[in-house]
């Protein structure tokens, strides 16, 4: 049996104020709920619909792993990532809308 990758992912509010770090196995469905303010109490209390950051891994395991890791940095790192994939913080939500 194949193990199910993951995706670990970075959602923001509009003003790009506020960061969240999660991961996922479906990174489609979980960028909707999300975007509809079904994700995280977190997410949905300080509008973080935007998908600004994803990265995939071949197992959730280690996306989990990541994100813990990821969690624990300092926001200038955070910033520094992101701007590597997604230079102008653009909202990616159509980009991962039809993944299946």
């Amino acid at each position: 049996m194949t193990a199910k990758g993951g995706y670990v992912y970075i959602q923001s509010n509009f003003s790009r104020s506020v960061l969240y770090v999660g991961s996922t196995s479906n990174l489609c469905n979980r960028s909707f709920q999300h975007k509809n303010g079904e994700g995280s109490e977190f997410t949905t209390t300080y509008k973080c619909t935007d998908l600004i950051y994803y990265e995939f891994h071949k197992t959730i395991d280690k996306a989990i792993l990541r994100e813990r890791r990821i969690k624990k940095w300092k926001r200038e790192w955070k910033i520094n990532l992101i701007k590597e994939m997604n230079p102008t913080f653009r909202d990616l939500y159509d980009e991962v809308a039809d993944m299946k």
